[in-house]
């Protein structure tokens, strides 16, 4: 017992080691970690000395998951995430039904080892994108915001019609059972709202502790985040055990309680919350993505049990037919499934929206990645059917879903770059006005309320008011794209004098940490108010 735990952590600090290192190896090679992690991972397989991790299935949706999601919905503005919704349930609804019967109708009529049951249930174990690849790599390689939004959008969603495709598939391959439309309609429903009932529901009483939290002990902020870590856990459980989505559970708990962050924390808790929340992501992102680069030896010896030997040829012909079907029909639908949203949005919401020009539909499509939790899919399937005989094609529905893996997030996350220069997908000028428009109704409510302040002074160029109103009406002046140029470039110079004289404090804060005359708290706290100002104006 004692060996094995300490050859588990052993396992757990390589890896570890070997995400910090290759995390950044990415960062000089300017390239998404996602991707070097699972290529290094696919490469360091082949080495003996480097421990053979297996994904159990269990641990992924329980321990795993709801965490990455959670933290993935805490930044997702709810505001566009409802505006976005039609667009968001057309792929994260439909898309998943047409991959299903697209790969289930090429894998029967070009595969001859799979029926149409093995087939479609082949398509429902890939036919859901991973948030957790999107996330990690979209926001990365310069998507613009509205096709980011509808993309990790559609990959919070899908998870419960890719389970419930996953569930009816494999009845129909164990039990030979097609489930009655009603039958179907009733848990699918049930999934979805039993799933958005639990997510409110633990996010309402979270919500109203963490205010009482704040009441009480204003300056508290581990309590919070103690809860704020757990209550993944909490939405995921309660949706599993009413069998719901705990995945949707997760992902409406997460969009409730992210708009709340800023009257249920404090100041110090919202901090140390992005920064606790950032790391989680990170670690277990790149635990993730090694982990399924190391698989492939366990998916193998799966497959030799299974089958004996393997037919290479055949089997890399086969997962470049199902990598191809997957990116295939994604980039099919995307089009009709877009041209039928923006109708239902513009003519029955009436939703002022821009009709989707062919580069952003093809960015779009081009963003399909999967992951884990594809992965994770395949592994849970049952090793035996009802009858006792084996589950059919099981080790082969594992091998491709590896390799379509493999192709959609290395080939589309490295190509997507390239694609978004290309076709010159860019945020778009309205995007960027928001953001000016909105800065400037803040900075011009501060401009009033100084100006209703009754002052003390004498009034001249040097007095607290003076000062504020001039730094104030000069942040106004920049935001003006017309004539905001000369005040902007003030502004640039201002910021790299004021960083070069930080950098002096900074320096300073060390000198006096090495003549130890003052305590190391109070250097702490002032190089923590450094940081925040370097944060502040940070590009």
């Amino acid at each position: 017992m004692g060996s094995r735990i300490h050859s588990t952590e052993l396992t757990l600090l390589v890896l570890v080691v070997l995400v910090a290192a290759l995390a950044a190896l990415a960062q000089r090679l300017r390239t998404p970690y996602p991707i070097v992690l699972v290529l290094s991972g696919l490469v360091l397989s082949f080495f003996p000395l480097i421990p053979h991790v297996s994904i159990n299935p269990t641990f992924v949706f329980l321990v795993v998951l709801p965490p990455l999601l959670f933290a993935s919905t805490l930044n997702t503005a709810w505001r566009e995430f409802r505006f976005n919704l039609v667009t968001i349930a057309m792929l994260g609804l439909g898309l998943v039904g047409f991959t299903v019967a697209g790969v289930s109708l090429i894998a029967h009529l070009f595969m001859p080892e799979f029926d149409w049951r093995t087939g479609a249930l082949l398509g429902a174990v890939v036919s859901t994108t991973d948030a957790i690849a999107v996330g990690a790599i979209a926001s990365r390689v310069g998507l613009p915001a509205e096709v980011l939004e509808i993309i990790e959008g559609e990959s919070l969603i899908n998870d419960a019609s890719g389970l419930l495709a996953l569930q009816f598939t494999i009845a129909l391959v164990t039990d030979n059972e097609i489930p009655t439309l009603t039958s179907g309609v009733t848990e699918f429903f049930w999934l979805m709202l039993g799933g958005i009932g639990a997510g409110l529901l633990v996010g309402f009483f979270i919500l109203r502790f963490e205010r009482f939290i704040l009441r009480h002990f204003p300056r508290s902020s581990e309590v919070p985040l103690l809860v704020n870590i757990a209550t993944p856990y909490f939405a995921y459980l309660l949706g599993e055990s009413i069998h719901a989505s705990g995945v949707l559970a997760t992902v409406v708990c997460g969009l409730y309680l992210g708009r709340a962050t800023s009257e249920s924390f404090s100041i110090q808790a919202r901090l140390d919350s992005r920064t606790v929340w950032s790391t989680i992501d990170f670690v277990l992102n790149g635990l993730v993505f090694i982990v399924i680069g190391l698989q492939l030896p366990t998916v193998l010896n799966g497959m030799r049990e299974i089958h004996g030997q393997l037919n290479w040829p055949h089997m890399l012909a086969g997962a470049a037919l199902v990598s191809a079907v997957v990116i295939a029909v994604r980039m099919i639908f995307i089009f009709p499934g877009a041209r039928i949203s923006w109708f239902l949005r513009t003519r029955v919401l009436k939703q002022p929206i821009v009709k989707p020009g062919r580069n952003e539909l093809l960015v779009m499509g081009w963003s399909g990645m999967r992951g884990v939790l594809t992965l994770a899919a395949a592994l849970s399937l049952p090793e035996y059917i009802s009858t006792g005989e084996l589950f059919p094609q099981r080790g082969r529905i594992i091998f491709y879903a590896f390799a379509v893996i493999l192709v959609t997030l290395v080939g589309q996350g490295l190509s997507l770059p390239a694609m978004i220069r290309k076709l010159r997908v860019v945020e778009s000028e309205e995007i960027l006005d928001h953001e000016r428009r909105a800065r400037g109704v803040l900075l011009k409510a501060a401009l009033k309320a100084l100006r209703e302040m009754p002052s003390n002074e004498d009034e001249g160029e040097n007095s607290v008011h003076a000062i504020l109103t001039r730094y104030y009406r000069q942040r106004l002046e920049a935001l003006k794209p017309e004539d905001g140029e000369p005040a902007l470039n003030q502004q640039r110079k201002y910021q790299e004098v004021a960083a070069t004289l930080r950098r002096v404090e900074r320096a300073q804060i060390l000198r006096m940490r090495e003549q130890g005359t003052f305590r190391e708290s109070t250097l702490r706290d002032l190089e923590r108010e450094l940081d925040l100002l370097d944060l502040r104006w940070e590009k």
